[in-house]
């Protein structure tokens, strides 16, 4: 019988012809207690207590480490390394009986297995927040680069190594193992230590990031799927029936990925379909996904490859975002990103031994061999996104970002220490070129990305510059029904047609309450409705409407986002850069009733408008809605067939942007544009040249559209100065339903002198806010229009 101070647990069992005996050893696990041992420091004799101790001393140095290296912007793998390698023999396991007390090889077992659990999890969220679908939506941009990241070092790691490091002259023979692992595992591009970076640098959501997540994506399949078919091969190089064993073990692969993908994507999306809209997962599947995940090791592993790979495809088959991939994530997020697979990373820095070193010469082509890879793999990556028109600011920062290196690294470093293909010495050097190499890059990715553009894109993502007869893309948010119908009214006007379809994404903003998460809500997973968000259902049936009316040339895709109101403009920004929006529309934080007072002004709204405005990826339009008051007027019998509309234009990108899109509209058989140039009577020779061409060519185009279609009409307004301007604005007020404007112009416009001082609502622009003024109580609507910023350097 055990007794509470030990376990019996049996080492070896009854053999064939033996004595039926059994042989049996005691495992010390629980203490009885200071009180009952003969001496205090005996506690430490007992597995469990010391295995606990282990854990508060690991991760209290690590904290401790991290709370002083954060402030130099270094990663927590910087001070996850460091704690090992305090804790090894490189410091303080030189001190006389601290590694045999604290750290003894006996209970040097369970923190190993928790570290590889730990591990394994880390490996199945990394995959549960991977889309696959990125690769297939990835553009060529990406391709090159992902591509090309895993050729040309493979190409140039093989031809050195094959030209030199395999001569016997120039190294060892049982020394060659270790440099083709070396350089096999260098050329890894691992999108798990990507995201990682990527999320400590808050950059996630930008351009940048979201290249640097497609091309890593790539890179990690492409060098994964090289990966598995070298072990397969080499399965069968070292079986005397080499072709059998290498299929054999090919085909076991391949059931085991179908398996993986033909059962747990059903069962994943038959538990999104019964999961209620705007709520978490059952904790019951999240018990029988961790469950699958463990299967998923047993079956890779016993088909004779890495055990990573199995957790890996099992997360990668899992729809990622929510309910499932989320709650996933929430779940054992914590536990094991912020637990159990650190561990792991320290329990490798304390392997690492940088004072006992004898094999110099060897370890001196260590560095050698990881200064070329480092070389070969940002040469790979900065030079292809040059090529492919990445600003070469950006492509120093990519480079760095994809020759990162982390726990996935160190994992394949320590597997090669078990199975003895590299020795002590030489994974001293590779974990502190890990460290070296993190440490490097997380300082110059955050020294080189400029974080105040974290939206800003390399590429047109706007009206003007869109082809007329493509598509056009725009997301309208809402945060009450009345910005929905406003908005419809925008989106009627637009005419889509065959010729010019219009894709429209719709975002209903709610305050966060009553939970801690953030989440954003697809309508069209087909997922349960709650009470919740049954206040969207109004808002989705206006947008189905709408594209009844105009079926075949509109589409529709209703979101709804549940997030804090400070956080909202990182949901808008973040939605409108992954659907490829031109433009997104905002309601404006003020709103009249139908007599033309005030009945809403939102300090929280006009903060998010102002964060969008400064974030946004693309175009924005705010739109000022008089609709009530609108319906009011209109009863006196007034209202003209026509939806009158009118662009103000003075110049520059933002007027030129506010007329493109007018010119979309003017397809409307219903619409009247008229276009009103306001020009200075005295010659402004501070005029930027280029932009006065620009605006010269898209006025043409309007005069000569104007001579073709009888809905536009263009004429110019002669002003000395803003005063003049104001008074014509002021009597289109009554003429027009809506007035297009832009928002920004030269501060020295002559057109606009001495508006500026009395600008109450700078987010508007001068003119916006001259038609934004409460004391408006005219039925007409104003959309004010700010052209995409474009990072160009």
């Amino acid at each position: 019988m055990a007794t509470a101070a030990a376990t019996s647990v049996k080492l070896a069992g009854e053999l064939p012809g033996a004595v039926n005996e059994k042989c049996y050893a005691e495992i010390p696990l629980h203490s009885p207690g200071i009180w009952g041992l003969p001496n205090p420091s005996l506690f430490l004799d007992f597995n469990l207590p010391l295995l606990l101790l282990q854990l508060a001393v690991i991760f209290i140095l690590t904290q401790s480490l991290h709370l002083v290296l954060k402030r130099i912007r270094l990663p927590r793998l910087i001070s996850e390394i460091l704690a090992g390698i305090i804790l090894g023999p490189t410091m303080l396991g030189k001190i006389p009986n601290f590694t045999e007390n604290l750290f003894p090889q006996s209970g040097e077992i369970f923190i190993d297995l928790m570290s590889k659990i730990g591990y394994i999890f880390f490996i199945f969220l990394s995959g549960v927040k991977m889309d696959p679908k990125v690769v297939l939506r990835s553009g060529s941009r990406a391709w090159t680069i992902g591509l090309l990241a895993v050729i040309l070092p493979v190409a140039s790691f093989a031809s050195l190594y094959f030209g030199f490091f395999s001569q016997d002259a120039n190294m060892h023979r049982y020394r060659q193992p270790a440099a083709q692992s070396i350089f096999l595992i260098q050329g890894l591009i691992a999108f798990p230590v990507v995201a990682s970076l990527l999320v400590d640098l808050k950059i996630m959501n930008s351009e940048l990031g979201r290249l640097a997540l497609a091309s890593s994506l790539i890179s990690d399949l492409f060098s994964n799927l090289g990966l598995t078919i070298f072990s397969t091969l080499r399965i069968g190089l070292l079986a005397e029936i080499t072709t059998v064993i290498s299929v054999q073990s090919f085909v076991l692969l391949l059931g085991i990925i179908l398996l993986i993908v033909f059962t747990v994507r059903p069962i994943s999306l038959w538990v999104i379909k019964r999961t209620p809209e705007g709520r978490p997962v059952n904790s019951v599947y999240i018990t029988w996904a961790s469950v699958c995940v463990l299967l998923a090791v047993i079956l890779v592993d016993n088909a004779g490859l890495n055990y990573q790979y199995g957790p890996f495809i099992l997360g990668l088959v899992i729809p990622d975002g929510p309910p499932l991939g989320s709650t996933l994530v929430d779940k054992l997020e914590t536990l094991v990103s912020g637990m159990l697979a650190p561990l792991l990373i320290t329990y490798c820095g304390m392997k690492v031994n940088l004072v006992d070193l004898y094999d110099l010469v060897f370890l001196n082509w260590v560095w050698v061999m990881v200064f070329f890879c480092l070389t070969v793999k940002y040469a790979s990556v900065f030079l292809p996104a040059l090529a492919c028109k990445v600003p070469p600011k950006d492509a120093a920062a990519l480079a760095f970002i994809m020759t990162s290196q982390g726990v996935i690294q160190m994992s394949f470093y320590l597997n090669n220490v078990i199975n003895q293909t590299v020795d002590g010495e030489t994974f001293s050097m590779l974990t502190a070129s890990v460290l070296l190499i993190a440490a490097l890059s997380h300082f110059c990715v955050g020294t080189l990305y400029d974080h105040t553009r974290i939206y800003a894109g390399y590429q047109k993502r706007d009206i003007q510059h869109a082809s007329s007869n493509s598509e056009l893309r725009l997301l309208s948010c809402a945060h009450r029904f009345d910005d929905v119908v406003g908005a419809r009214k925008i989106l009627d006007a637009s005419f889509p047609c065959k010729e010019s379809p219009l894709s429209v994404y719709a975002l209903h903003l709610v305050e966060l309450a009553g939970r801690a998460s953030p989440v954003l809500i697809d309508h069209q997973l087909g997922q349960k409705n709650t009470s919740g968000v049954a206040r969207s259902q109004k808002m989705v049936e206006v947008f189905i409407a709408f594209e009844t009316q105009f079926l075949g040339s509109a589409s529709t895709h209703f979101f709804t986002s549940m997030s804090l109101p400070r956080f909202m403009h990182q949901d808008i920004c973040s939605l409108a850069f992954d659907k490829l929006a031109s433009m997104i529309i905002l309601p404006f934080h003020r709103k009249w009733n139908q007599q033309g007072k005030i009945i809403l002004d939102s300090s929280n709204l006009r903060t998010i408008n102002n964060n969008v405005l400064d974030l946004a990826p693309c175009s924005v339009g705010i739109l000022i809605d008089r609709q009530k008051i609108k319906r009011l007027a209109s009863q006196s019998g007034n209202e003209s067939s026509m939806y009158q509309v009118s662009v103000v234009f003075m110049g520059g990108n933002d007027d030129r942007e506010a007329l493109a899109y007018a010119k979309r509209m003017s397809r409307s058989p219903e619409l009247q544009l008229t276009v009103v140039r306001f020009v200075s009577w005295d010659i402004d020779v501070r005029e930027n040249q280029w932009d006065a061409v620009l605006d010269a060519e898209m006025l043409k185009e309007v005069r000569l559209l104007g001579q073709h279609q009888d809905n536009i009409v263009y004429r110019e307004e002669r002003v000395r100065d803003g005063a003049e301007t104001a008074l014509i604005i002021h009597a289109m007020e009554e003429a027009f339903d809506l007035i297009m404007v832009g928002r920004r112009h030269r501060d020295d416009l002559q057109q606009l002198l001495g508006l500026n001082e009395w600008n109450d609502l700078p987010e508007l622009g001068p003119v916006g806010d001259m038609l934004a003024a409460a004391e408006i109580n005219r039925p007409v609507s104003v959309l004010v229009v700010q052209q995409q910023i474009v990072k160009n350097k």
